[in-house]
């Protein structure tokens, strides 16, 4: 038995070597798809097992809440400080723990000489142990000191080299000693906590934040994040519904309008479904993990495919064989697994191929996708599903030629009178039309995609984000905000200077509380409020629709509003200039409407806004630079004056049209991503073309030469055989446009802001498709055309 199968296969080696053109074809075009179903494997796979290296993560959740401002339902993360203490003290049994924290943002880090920014928070001393941090020194209890603080393993070879930190001293942000207390693995980046470089003790926070522990009302503001680990006998669908009222049953009448529903978001749900429309999770990235995995399965397909047409058009090449193999007395049954040891064959060769093809092109992968996908070279799970999938693409490939030439009668073959019968070319034709239908169907999708990019890209933003720079503020550079805008100036580095409370392309802060004339006492509003300095306006270049800008010659503008223009749609103030808006029963005069500024996402609708002047330090400088100076210098210029004013804390200047084009990242990672992919398909289809016509060209080789002889021309042999291509494509692109139709209208009606599926989408990627076919086919029609009739009608 093993000498059968090991005969098996030495034909089908010697069959690949006296072809060795059709081998390179069939096992690269094999390859480019089998590669190309790795690559979305691996990533697939890494985003199912996002969060998963938390070993209780199937466990954790994050406290979240619903509440209805401005008529709609909005989901947040953030929570008020005390919310962790209220769901320890009367729930506390359903929980194995519950953390609060801070927001993940950057630090100073100081150890002598050595100060950089780093990214961590403020948390509750159990979350070690609810994150199972791999300690590498030290002890996941370090917490529980004020005054201490532990350090990712990255972060601690950066500052005490490969010496053991534990005990040693840091100074944050330049006003607190700290001394380290362990070191933790660095989390990896498939994890929503891997820019956890550091912890810091959560009564740290509320030392050094007096006003949290003063607040008059600690339920009334959202500003912190909440963590749970659910205890083991709980579920965390009930237990959801059980702390669905704990901030409810705290706040004031007047807070119920906003009618805060708190729930548990699971861990396992961050990555995948994190979208919430109207109070209800509608997904998020599964969607993408759902795309891709049909992308990589219909690559695979036209992979399979072309592997079919092209042993199906060395028929004839191989009708003799089976011929004498069954005439010598061969079943069809071992014929059959003949072909398929070939196409098993064929299939090993190309995922050797497709591993040396995904290793080439990972990296390039991973800067496009965002990931740090490895090949895991060690795990034999991998490469179990590799011979699987080996396998399984060998007999998928494989079955139609399999059955297709062991089906061959040996007297026709042997006396030279076999012929396929008139419908046996038609699943060949399926194939190619099947093929053509998923490229053009993914090309169409390509353009769509980046359509939608350049329709949030040219979108009105309502400010000039060129030249523009933000840097967080701090408390020296405050004190001497005029001192420092007027050196910058004077040196012509920048145009203007101001401080906001939030940078331009995203919100910091919203309130609610606000009152005005004609507005219904039981609606619930919450908006985006921003503070800002006098020459905010200036700096941003924003445009004043009505009234005008905060200006210094007026002392009421420190009680006075500036409106953007969706403001004034929702609050529905006929002449709004002068108008008096109550915020906390305090009046402030409206005194501009401005254009929308296109703070957050680039296409959703622009949230009814206002601005207000700042009465105290706020969080960004904002620097609007002389488009004279060269931008490195002028940022340098910045960096000096500012170190000058606060030497102890590194300068980090960021371009907000830099900040601006991250919002376009998910979709710009789709684009390229679906580029790629569209242009293998188109590559592995043309493949399938060639193949198709180069079976037709060998089964019409006689025919070919009976017409040149009779005076057929070159352009007209060649009109003759690409014809039937043409048609085959346009029966894919009928097929194509309405499927990618439906695909795409579906994929842009998550986009509030979105753009149309332009009639020209269509038309050019069907023309590209015909323009495709012909430049593919039209080697071997013209290679047939231009053959020596003689040659092409000499009988054997």
């Amino acid at each position: 038995m093993n000498t059968m199968y090991t005969s098996y296969f030495k034909v089908a080696w010697r069959n690949l070597g006296k072809s060795k053109t059709y081998s390179f074809i069939n096992i690269g075009g094999l390859a480019v798809g089998m590669g190309v179903a790795i690559l979305i494997g691996l990533w697939v796979f890494d985003e199912l097992q996002y969060n998963t290296y938390h070993g209780n993560y199937d466990r954790i959740a994050q406290v979240m809440q619903h509440q209805t401002f401005n008529g709609e339902i909005g989901t947040q993360e953030a929570n008020p400080a005390v919310m962790a203490e209220e769901i320890r003290s009367v729930y506390g049994s359903d929980f194995k723990y519950v953390v609060q924290a801070s927001w993940n943002y950057d630090h100073t880090l100081t150890l002598g000489d050595k100060m950089l920014l780093i990214s961590g928070s403020y948390f509750e001393p159990e979350v070690p142990h609810m994150l199972t941090l791999e300690m590498v020194s030290g002890t996941r209890d370090g917490l529980k000191d004020m005054n201490s603080i532990l350090l990712s393993e990255s972060v601690a070879q950066t500052y005490f080299d490969h010496a053991d930190p534990v005990g040693k001293t840091l100074r944050i942000d330049n006003t607190v000693d700290v001394t380290v207390t362990g070191v933790y693995k660095d989390i990896p980046y498939n994890s929503s906590f891997y820019d956890l470089k550091f912890i810091l003790p959560w009564s740290l926070y509320l030392s050094q934040n007096e006003w949290v522990r003063k607040m008059k009302n600690p339920w009334g503001s959202n500003f912190t994040r909440t963590f749970a680990m659910i205890a083991d006998h709980a579920e965390m669908e009930q237990l959801s519904a059980k702390i669905h009222d704990v901030k409810l049953n705290k706040i004031s009448d007047e807070e119920r309008r906003y009618n805060p529903i708190v729930f548990l978001h699971p861990m396992y749900k961050w990555r995948l479904y994190s979208e919430f429309k109207g109070g209800v999770n509608t997904g998020g990235r599964i969607a993408n993990v759902w795309l891709f995995g049909v992308i990589g399965a219909f690559v695979l397909i036209l992979a399979c495919i072309n592997f079919m047409n092209l042993s199906t058009a060395r028929s004839e090449k191989r009708a003799k064989e089976v011929g004498i193999r069954k005439a010598i007395g061969s079943m069809r049954k071992q014929l059959v697994v003949q072909f398929f040891s070939e196409s098993v064959l064929i299939a090993s060769l190309a995922f050797v191929c497709a591993i040396l093809l995904v290793l080439l092109i990972l990296p390039s992968f991973n800067t496009v996708a965002d990931k740090r996908i490895e090949l895991p070279w060690l795990n034999p799970t991998f490469w179990l599903a590799g011979a699987v999938f080996t396998l399984f693409t060998g007999l998928v490939a494989g079955c139609y030629p399999a059955l297709f030439l062991s089906s061959f009668q040996p007297v026709k073959t042997l006396k030279g009178t076999f012929r396929a019968g008139r419908y046996a070319s038609l699943p060949r034709k399926a194939l190619v039309v099947l093929q053509f239908t998923i490229s053009t169907t993914l090309v169409i999708g390509t353009m769509v995609v980046y359509k939608q990019i350049h329709h949030g890209q040219s979108r009105p933003i309502g400010y000039s984000k060129d030249g523009l720079v933000s840097l967080g503020v701090t408390e020296e550079v405050h004190k001497h905000f005029d001192a420092v805008r007027t050196e910058l100036v004077n040196a012509g580095v920048i145009l203007e200077m101001a401080e906001s409370g939030s940078p331009t392309t995203s919100v910091w802060n919203s309130n609610g509380g606000f009152d005005w004339e004609g507005k219904d006492p039981n609606q619930a509003v919450d908006f985006p409020n921003n503070a800002v300095s006098h020459d905010y306006g200036k700096t941003v270049r924003w445009k004043i629709k009505e009234g005008r800008d905060f200006s210094r010659e007026f002392a009421s503008d420190s009680n006075a509003f500036i409106l953007n223009e969706s403001a004034v749609k929702f609050i529905g103030l006929k002449d709004p200039v002068g108008k008096i808006i109550r915020w906390e029963d305090v009046p402030y005069t409206v005194i501009g409407i401005v254009e929308d500024l296109l703070v957050e996402s680039p296409y959703a609708p622009v949230r009814p806004s206002m601005f207000h002047l700042s009465t105290h330090r706020e969080n960004i400088f904002l620097l609007k630079l002389n488009p004279a100076v060269n931008a490195q210098e002028a940022v340098s210029k910045i960096e000096t004056v500012f170190k000058r004013v606060n030497p102890a804390l590194p300068v980090a200047p960021t371009f907000v049209d830099q900040e601006y084009s991250r919002k376009f990242g998910d979709e710009k990672r789709l684009g390229t991503l679906s580029t790629f992919f569209a242009a293998l398909a188109i590559f592995i289809s043309c493949l399938g073309l060639f193949a198709l016509a180069s079976f037709v060209a060998e089964q019409r080789t006689k025919e070919i030469g009976i017409r040149k002889v009779l005076g057929a021309s070159v352009s007209g042999l060649w009109r003759m055989l690409s014809q039937d291509f043409v048609v085959l494509v346009l029966i894919s692109s009928l097929l194509a446009v309405p499927i990618a139709y439906y695909l795409i209208s579906d994929w842009l009606a998550q986009y509030e802001y979105h753009t149309e599926a332009s009639w020209w989408i269509f038309a050019v990627s069907v023309f590209g498709a015909l323009l495709i076919t012909l430049l593919t086919v039209s080697y071997q029609a013209i290679r047939a055309s231009l053959m020596n009739p003689v040659k092409s009608l000499r009988t054997e």
